[in-house]
């Protein structure tokens, strides 16, 4: 069949490459914009464009896709394949393809529709996930489900990490999904189930600003988020005037000899100078410890080293 893939992000380039390795014929890949990036702001394309171009693909990255209808349709593709795209699709982008548009969701639905259901499922400390392939419609992820499957979530798996795996999964998923689309003449003669309206949870961008560490809450929930925000926007917290990156936690014992420093101190409190004990924090409910970190204009280091740099101390509050 001939396909319009449109995706963005890191999480889309292996679906791409598994299409393409299928033997489907991907006629242009549709993308968003090149945006700068960094402190000095440099022009990137982003990661999906970057692989098509490799690939040799012809690339598209039109600011707004409802208003390329036309080109769209003189592609002649029956399909196409969304992937974390990143532009709402109008009706009338959804009837240039015969065949539909079938995006592959990283989350089971109709839990986690939304744009960040991988990090939602964390931070809600979610034990399973998935790869949903749906049938596009007008709507936020509502369209009818044609795939679906379902892993088990690590215990310390970070959002990155789950990623990669849903990345793999999807690209499984799609091929399975475009066999099936070939074999039929209408969509409609497809086994697809229609999503239930009960249980709908609509997740939105994660930002910049939930990522901020609130040690009022328990270490179980401080874990979950900074698995949640690794790479990227990454957890932190604040201290004395520096901002200190949290990449990896986990929750710690509430020792006997830590005890009465426990029922002192104050939410945010570092609880020990050991760097072998590590970088305890207290928490509203319980301790967590803080296994690697990163100040500003550092680099990464684990919570004992940082504790032995003396770039944290004992009784040094973080900021909730």
């Amino acid at each position: 069949m001939k396909i319009v893939y449109a995706g963005t992000p890191d999480f889309a380039v292996l679906p791409l490459e598994t299409i393409v390795a299928s033997g489907h014929e991907i006629v242009a890949v549709v993308t968003q914009e090149d945006k700068p990036q960094g402190r000095k702001g440099i022009l990137t394309p982003p990661p999906v464009k970057t692989r098509a171009l490799e690939l040799g693909i012809p690339v598209l990255q039109p600011a707004k896709i409802r208003d390329e209808t036309e080109l769209l349709r003189a592609l002649n593709a029956e399909v196409m394949v969304t992937c974390a795209y990143g532009q709402i699709l109008t009706q009338s982008v959804l009837d240039c393809f015969p065949k539909g548009v079938w995006n592959i969701h990283a989350g089971l639905l109709p839990q986690y529709r939304g744009a960040s259901p991988i990090q939602s499922c964390i931070l809600a400390g979610e034990t399973t996930t998935g790869v949903s392939v749906m049938k596009t419609e007008l709507g936020l992820d509502c369209g009818d489900v044609l795939l679906v499957r379902s892993i088990k979530i690590g215990e310390t798996e970070t959002y990155g990490e789950l990623s990669e795996r849903l990345s793999a999964v999807g690209a499984t998923l799609i091929v399975e999904a475009l066999e099936q689309i070939a074999l039929v003449d209408k969509v409609d003669e497809l086994p697809l189930t229609k999503q239930s309206e009960e249980g709908v949870r609509i997740v939105r961008k994660i930002t910049k600003e939930q990522a901020k560490i609130d040690f009022t809450r328990s270490a179980r929930e401080i874990v979950a988020l900074v698995r949640a925000m690794n790479p990227a926007p990454v957890a932190f917290t604040e201290s004395e005037g520096i901002k200190i990156n949290v990449w990896r936690a986990e929750t710690a014992e509430i020792t006997e000899e830590m005890k009465e420093t426990y029922a002192l101190a104050v939410c945010g409190e570092v609880l020990s100078d050991h760097p072998k004990k590590g970088l305890l924090v207290k928490c509203g409910d319980g301790v967590v410890k803080l296994t690697e970190v990163q100040a500003a204009g550092g680099k990464r280091m684990g919570g004992g080293d940082f504790l032995n740099g003396r770039k944290a101390r004992k009784g040094q509050v973080f900021v909730c």
